[in-house]
């Protein structure tokens, strides 16, 4: 991708003054390393009376993708031709207005140590852009150049100039002339660049909300288009959008009134704090699962998966809770948890109510039978699916208690977390994420395959268009006493494949029933066994 910076100049101001705001010598080329390629910088003419900067960008397709954003397992699959084959490397892009900001750092911050008071003059320039994405069309670009002082110029190019029947491109050629501080036209190409593009290369993160605010000093507050420049350059993020905007209007109240924005924005003291904080989301799923047991009149509870110990926490708490035992695979998650409990110092008879064991819930443990309940709280999302018929059969068919609560992500509620990727997992160890019909049907198989009932509660905001962040289903086992023939057939004959599974796993390096071998993954977020 390339763009040229021009001016011109006279006897008094010569035109290669352009090099001293630059900080780069007419006679040199010189290149710089980025992240996703190389930058050139050179100038194909310099003379007092005209001199053209230009920087080419060369971005390596490869690289690129690279060094883009990870996916967690049950990500968007990486292996799609579009993104080693597309316009990255032509266009103007959030490639280049990172590579303006990063070549030409002291000049886009108006800095000049050599010519102090060149950073103030308005100079005659010329920006040249090749070939710039621009989706809104040519008008688009005229609406937000044209308020900052700019002619502007865009020429749509065809598709094929060949087959003219083709139409139009969604790229344009652009020509900006005026005379501008050289500061300020580096500040509008850095932020309207990604905006006519509606797209970056990098994660938007709450602190682009800075980076908008610092390079739209002096002009953004009161563009005219000042939302639809703020939703595009924040992604169309509408927290951070909110957020920007928010400050931006005490930016222009401050300036209507020639005083401070902190003169404006003091009506909460920072030394108190008065806002009412949300209840994190784990607070709330452990609430929910303490309840629904509680409804069920569980008195001993296995809790599968049980990490560093908060779920065992809350239940020794609640004296209704006779017996807790925490399984987890990881002795490590086991260690913390025990450290959590406090259990050296615990009296006798507290102590005894609770038990931390080593297991791993990809085999069957008669230690686990005979308990009222079980929980699978945020654990079942980070077994991998050919693994799960032998999670099921461990809990459901062996273990057997009479209720199972499992809790696991909405995956449709993932457009709700503004610091999640589209198209991500919420944790890189989660093999899957489910829509709330995928794990709807997922849990009625279970309970027909088991001879449980089921029934579904949402944890969390209910969202009326994407559900609630967390599911959870309760499996109440529908005989008590315990199953007919019919009931034990099924699970046997599902046994014997499942048992057949195992040995072959285990003949290969799978892990041992205690968890040590390395043929599973063995931890999940917060130490869960899988």
């Amino acid at each position: 991708m390339f763009l040229t910076i021009s001016t011109t100049g006279s006897p008094e101001r010569p035109a290669t003054d352009l090099g001293f705001l630059l900080h780069k010598h007419p006679g040199k080329a010189q290149a710089f390393s980025t992240a996703h390629g190389t930058a050139h910088v050179l100038y194909p003419e310099a003379t007092p009376e005209r001199c053209t900067a230009a920087l080419l960008l060369e971005v390596d397709p490869v690289a690129l993708v690279r060094r883009g954003r990870g996916k967690g397992r049950g990500g968007a699959p990486d292996t799609a031709l579009a993104q080693y084959v597309n316009d990255r490397p032509y266009a103007a892009s959030s490639l280049l207005a990172v590579a303006l900001s990063s070549v030409f750092s002291s000049a886009i911050k108006g800095q000049c140590k050599a010519r102090p008071e060149l950073p103030e003059v308005q100079l005659p320039l010329r920006i040249e852009v090749p070939a710039l994405p621009a989706r809104g069309g040519p008008e688009l670009v005229a609406r937000l150049f044209a308020p900052l002082g700019w002619t502007v110029t865009a020429d749509p190019v065809p598709l094929d100039p060949k087959f003219p029947e083709w139409g139009e491109s969604r790229y344009v050629r652009l020509t900006l002339e005026g005379e501008v501080r050289l500061a300020d036209a580096l500040r509008h190409l850095y932020v309207l660049l990604p905006v006519l593009d509606d797209a970056k290369h990098y994660w938007v993160a709450p602190d682009e909300v800075d980076k908008l605010l610092r390079a739209g000093d002096g002009w953004l507050s009161g563009h005219p288009e000042q939302q639809l420049i703020t939703s595009r350059y924040l992604a169309r993020r509408r927290g951070l959008t909110r957020e920007a905007m928010e400050r931006l209007e005490l930016v222009r109240l401050a300036d209507a009134d020639d005083i401070e924005v902190e003169e404006i924005d003091n009506a909460v003291d920072e030394a108190t704090d008065t806002e009412e904080k949300p209840v994190p989301l784990a607070v709330q799923r452990r609430a929910a699962i303490v309840a629904a047991l509680r409804e069920c009149g569980a008195s001993r509870v296995l809790d599968l998966g049980c990490g560093q110990g908060q779920l065992v926490q809350a239940l020794h708490q609640d004296v209704g809770f006779t017996e807790i035992v925490g399984v987890d695979v990881s002795m490590r998650a086991l260690t913390v948890a025990a450290r959590r409990l406090r259990l050296e110092r615990m009296g006798e008879r507290q102590a005894e109510r609770v038990t931390l064991m080593q297991g791993s819930l990809a085999y069957t443990d008669a230690r686990l039978k005979g308990y009222d309940a079980a929980v699978l709280s945020e654990v079942v999302e980070h077994v991998d699916p050919p693994r799960l018929p032998a999670l099921e059969y461990a809990v459901f068919g062996a273990a057997r208690p009479r209720t199972v609560l499992v809790t696991t992500p909405n995956s449709e509620y993932n457009v709700r977390w503004e610091s999640l990727p589209a198209g991500h997992v919420r944790h890189a160890d989660h093999r899957f994420e489910w829509t709330r019909e995928e794990f709807r049907i997922w849990s009625r198989e279970v309970a027909e395959r088991y001879g449980y009932g089921v029934g579904f509660a949402p944890v969390g905001d209910d969202d009326p268009e994407v559900g609630p962040p967390t599911q959870m289903a309760v499996f109440h086992r529908a005989d008590p006493s315990e199953d007919g023939p019919r009931g034990n057939d099924r699970r046997e004959r599902h046994h014997t494949a499942e048992h057949h599974s195992t040995e072959t796993a285990t003949e290969t390096g799978t892990e041992s029933a205690t968890g040590t071998g390395t043929g599973t993954r063995e931890t999940t977020k917060e130490g869960k066994a899988a």
